[in-house]
Formats: structure tokens, C-alpha cells, sequence
């Protein structure tokens, strides 16, 4: 079963991670099919919209940690995020073409940041979303550090970081961290909108978001190398061997 699916209607190229049996989780397979999938699509003339979403009830929960602990000490977390999500993040904001977060489910850590690095968020009745990290002794990576308080302001994204508490979707339209709340009929929604983006200046919407960067996120690639220089430290402390150990015991974790 491919960890990744992928379908065009109407210029809508619809990418949906497929391990619902993992949550959604980021494994290398798939952050590796994934960004092959955006290449294509970036070329394609066909593809003019891309929304990309979670099989199941889940869009994502982030770095699957299994992975990352049957890896450990043969990876470095910086050369990781260089490799996976800082091409991924930066892949999405500078493909001249609209990309959409269909947001189904629960949405946290790594997959919150590829969410955030999408041009909209569309978001089902049921979504949260988790900023994640501190709950293993890590700090935001995958852009969230930045996009985050840029979308619903540093004091709240402080917290929410702190917490570790979900933010349900409500909440989250009434903090600009999404475009709009569906309801019921949340993919039917996503691909109408997807299908009206399809029929306008796709060249022109390039453009915009190139302005969009410059003006918002002119640092990004910076703000990227950063992450992952302090996510490097981070996975070598304790608080990290502990935070990992009691998410794999499924106890809270004692940091003390």
C-alpha cells in the first residue's frame, strides 16, 4: 500500500497521506514520496491546485517517533530536518501554484507545519490541532516557530508551545489559524474551492505568493537552519531520552 496517493480531477491534484494505521505519521517514505509528488506537480501543466490532506479521521501526527527511535544515534536530527521537512516546507511555500491543507482530523508537530506552510487551511468541524514538541523535550521545527505566531501572535503560540494543549477548530478560525470551518462534507468543500482556484490566474497566483514571502517570511531559510540547529542540541538532552520513553510507555513524562 503506497504511503502516499495521489489524484487529478479539474486541475486539482489531491495528495492524501496514507498511513492511517500510524496516524498520519511522517515516516521517510513518505516525506520522500511526497516531495517527489510536488516536483511532479510543480511541472505539470495539468496540475494548476494542490490540497493536500490525511487518509482516515487523522491529517497527521507528525514525525513518526517509532521511526526516529529505531534510528537513534545513527542520525542527526539537523542533517534529518535538512533532508526531510525543511525541503518539504520550503517546497510548498515557493511552488507557484496554490497549495490547500484539507484539515480532517487531528494535526500536530511536523504535520502542523506543513499545514502552516500552505496557502489556506480548511479544516473539518472535528480538527485540532497540537502544537507538539515540548511533550518530547524538542522545539517547534518545520517552520511552526515561524508561521505560528505569525498567524495567531506570539503570545498565544508561546503558550499553546508550553501547553501542549489542542487548539479545536473554533478556536482556530476565530484565530486566523485557519481560512474556514466546515461543518460536514469537509473534501467536497475543499475541492469546489480547489476547482474555482483551478479556473483563475494560476501565473498570477504564483506571483502573489512570491510577494506573500517576501513581505511575511523573508527569513525563512534562516528561521529553518535555526530549527533545526536547536532541535539538534535539543535530542541530545535528557529531557529528550525522557520525553521519547514516556510517549513510547504512553505515561506523562517526568522532566524534573
Amino acid at each position: 500500500m503506497p504511503t502516499l496517493l495521489s489524484t487529478l480531477q479539474s486541475g486539482v491534484r489531491t495528495l492524501t497521506f496514507n498511513r492511517p494505521e500510524r496516524a498520519n505519521a511522517f515516516d521517510f517514505e513518505l516525506i520522500a514520496s511526497l516531495l517527489r509528488a510536488l516536483d511532479e506537480s510543480e511541472r505539470d501543466p495539468q496540475t494548476r491546485v494542490l490540497v493536500l490532506t490525511g487518509a482516515g479521521t487523522t491529517f497527521g501526527s507528525g514525525q513518526d517517533i517509532t521511526e526516529m527511535k529505531l534510528a537513534a544515534g545513527n542520525i542527526s536530527y539537523r542533517e534529518h530536518l535538512y533532508e526531510t521537512y525543511n525541503p518539504l516546507v520550503l517546497k510548498i511555500r515557493t511552488i507557484e501554484k496554490p497549495v490547500i491543507a484539507a484539515v480532517n482530523g487531528m494535526c500536530a508537530g511536523a504535520s502542523l507545519g506543513v499545514a502552516l506552510a500552505c496557502d489556506l487551511r480548511i479544516a473539518a468541524d472535528e480538527a485540532k490541532f497540537v502544537v507538539g514538541f515540548s511533550g518530547i523535550g524538542l522545539v517547534p521545527d518545520s517552520g511552526v516557530s515561524l508561521f505560528l505566531p505569525a498567524l495567531i501572535g506570539l503570545g498565544r503560540a508561546t503558550e499553546f508551545y508550553f501547553s501542549n494543549e489542542p487548539i479545536n477548530a473554533e478556536t482556530a478560525l476565530k484565530w486566523g489559524l485557519v481560512n474556514r470551518v466546515v461543518p460536514f462534507n469537509l473534501m467536497d468543500a475543499v475541492q469546489n474551492t480547489a476547482m474555482l482556484l483551478a479556473m483563475g490566474p494560476i501565473g498570477a497566483y504564483g506571483k502573489a505568493k512570491l510577494a506573500f514571502n517576501k513581505a511575511m517570511y523573508p527569513h525563512l531559510e534562516e528561521v529553518l537552519a535555526m530549527e533545526a540547529d536547536l532541535q539538534e542540541d535539543a535530542g541530545k538532552t535528557k529531557e529528550h531520552q525522557e520525553g521519547v520513553k514516556a510517549f513510547l510507555e504512553k505515561r506523562i513524562p517526568k522532566f524534573n
